[in-house]
């Protein structure tokens, strides 16, 4: 039998965007032959998608599914929102979410890579493969997430425009999954970038000051101080969706609106994790 290397595969694999294993056993079948291992894949309806791999998929939905054990999300991007819409694309999300959900991948490379739990002959790379074939159009997933549900806590999930936002928020109270979609509804509308300050990254902060610091040049250095301090505040409110002011309330912010429904509960409520993904971020 013909020696196949690695960096022969690789190519196979970079020429047709079929999974490595596949473009093992078609160069091993055809000795080595590049062109004859791509024709071998073709005729088995595995590199037929190869030249709409490339194509822009600016449209998509953001996916979730809940278990007991975990709550799962993951961007699936399609070249266009006709597609989006598509019955199969649709199957093929929910296929991935609930794969996600099963084996609880790392990062999107290694989940590409797992063999699909419906067909362990194929990767879910190729699965994506076959159904670009059966489409007609490229498809990416491009992101995903894994959250470990914390005993006691309460998830709410709130998708926006069919899923072009997907917003969810952990609170640490249980039975308060309302509540935790009430926030995340305030988080579809007022895009925090952060929970609260602390989070905040230090490089960014100091960014902020400079900017803030360039604006007031030529005041006394207490008053500079005072107002720098004033901007960074400010900037706070805008970013972190602790300090954000509540959208069904501006009088208030999010977290007295949060700890208003706890003290009204007798429950000791904090707002633990957020996250807030809209189609083409990632791209």
């Amino acid at each position: 039998m013909t020696a196949i290397t690695a960096s022969q595969v690789k190519e196979l694999r970079d020429r047709t965007g079929v999974g490595m294993s596949k473009c093992k056993e078609a160069l091993e079948e055809a000795k080595g032959n590049m062109d004859e291992a791509i024709a071998i894949l073709r005729k088995a309806g595995m590199a037929s998608a190869v030249k709409k791999q490339g194509r822009e998929t600016n449209e998509g939905q953001i996916c979730s599914k809940e278990t007991d054990s975990v709550v799962v999300f993951c961007e699936i991007n399609a070249e266009t929102d006709f597609v989006v819409k598509n019955d199969r694309f649709q199957e093929f999300c929910k296929n991935i979410v609930d794969e996600i959900a099963a084996t609880k991948p790392a990062s999107v490379e290694s989940f590409m890579a797992q063999s699909y739990s419906k067909d362990p002959s194929i990767t879910i790379d190729q699965y994506r493969s076959l159904v670009i074939q059966t489409i007609g159009e490229n498809i990416q997933i491009s992101r995903l997430a894994v959250w470990q549900k914390a005993k006691d806590h309460s998830v709410g999930i709130y998708s926006h425009m069919g899923g072009k936002i997907l917003t969810a928020v952990e609170l640490s109270a249980p039975q308060e999954v309302e509540l935790a979609r009430e926030v995340g509804m305030h988080a579809a509308a007022a895009s925090p970038e952060y929970l609260q300050p602390s989070d905040v990254p230090a490089d960014v902060i100091e960014k902020e000051r400079e900017i803030a610091k360039g604006q007031v040049i030529g005041k006394p250095a207490a008053i500079m101080d005072k107002i720098v301090d004033g901007k960074i505040n400010a900037y706070y409110e805008q970013v972190c969706l602790t300090r954000q002011k509540f959208v069904k309330d501006p009088s208030i912010t999010v977290e007295q609106h949060v700890q208003q429904k706890a003290k009204a509960s007798g429950k000791d409520i904090a707002l633990t994790r957020f996250i807030r993904w809209m189609v083409g971020q990632a791209l």
